[in-house]
């Protein structure tokens, strides 16, 4: 089953999976493992909503067998981090952890999904149980938006991390410059007019980010090749991408599965790609949050472990626990 909320929509939607007619498709972060959802989209009505119950009881037991990195290792491997940055000269790597909460009876999921989405209206938010995976997130970067009729094609450059109350730094200005410079250059390979906003403040509950808007028109054709040229985005991995997914491998302690992936929503109308960011995966006995953050020559370890605490907040602040 999956439930799941487009931006700035409250309607709730299923996928009745009768048919091989493409619907919602989750692919991981290297691209190897997809999770689809396929048959009609159907609008959930609020009556059926209120009888439907999901808690942990009904999923499967975490048997990984991983421990989350304490504080401690996590700035000593971030220090290793920041030197391969500094010793290439590289704009920005993305480094993640897992956050791993154990400390529940029941969680209500239904509630925390509503939670969830009241939390972040503006961004694409899904709760799913395939049998195997059980995942929950919520994150408002678009990869891309396509338009079937007219063409249109909209992606944005999403990065730079701070809470809401704090003014932009340097180091958030540098990390976020490369992200656009990256996706204009990608675009340009597919169109010959690319329209590029001013950058602006996004804010997602309790944090935001500095974002640019772009837009262009592509052939059909060309969208599946488009999207694997921007994925992963310097939001996500760093700049250059080969050798940075490189380093991600060799530092990171856990394999990011799903997180960092992106997630294909195909309607009448649109096909929408949307970043899995602040996501968990769910099992019977403990919550993985997934978080990370892009890192440069100027990072401060201990900043960037009060960073991803923060993003953890957007999966753990809502959570139904007894």
């Amino acid at each position: 089953m999956i439930y799941f909320k487009l931006p700035f929509n409250e309607g709730l939607y299923a996928v009745e999976e009768t048919t091989d007619k493409n619907a919602v498709n989750f692919h991981s972060y290297n691209s190897l493992n997809q999770i689809n959802f396929n048959g009609n989209i159907l609008k959930v009505e609020f009556a059926n909503w209120k009888e439907v119950s999901i808690t942990n009881k009904s999923l499967a037991n975490d048997t990984t067998g991983f421990t989350a990195e304490t504080k401690e290792e996590y700035c000593s491997t971030l220090e290793q981090v920041i030197e391969v940055i500094k010793e290439n000269d590289l704009p920005k790597l993305v480094y993640s952890r897992r956050k791993i909460f154990t400390d529940f009876h029941t969680i209500d999921y239904k509630a925390s999904f509503d939670n969830l989405c009241k939390t972040y209206p503006n961004a694409f938010r899904y709760l799913f149980n395939d049998g195997q995976n059980a995942w929950m997130g919520a994150f408002s970067e678009v990869l891309g938006k396509f338009n079937k009729a007219t063409h249109e094609f909209e992606t944005m450059a999403l990065a730079g991390t701070l809470p809401t109350s704090e003014e932009w730094t340097e180091k958030e200005i540098e990390e976020q410059k490369p992200v656009s410079t990256y996706i204009q250059n990608i675009l340009k390979n597919y169109s010959d007019q690319v329209q590029q906003s001013e950058t602006y403040d996004h804010v997602s509950g309790n944090i935001k980010h500095l974002r640019t808007d772009f837009k262009t028109t592509v052939k059909p054709s060309d969208l599946d090749r488009l999207i694997q040229d921007l994925h992963p985005t310097p939001a996500v991995c760093g700049i250059p991408k080969d050798f940075c997914n490189e380093n991600i491998r060799k530092y990171e302690k856990f394999p990011r599965e799903f997180y960092a992936g992106y997630i294909k929503v195909e309607t009448e109308e649109s096909i929408l790609y949307f970043v899995n960011l602040r996501c968990a995966r769910l099992y019977k006995d403990t919550v993985h949050v997934f978080v990370g953050g892009g890192i440069t020559a100027q990072s401060n370890p201990e900043k960037e472990w009060i960073e991803t605490e923060l993003k953890s907040e957007a999966i753990l602040k809502n959570l139904v626990v007894s």
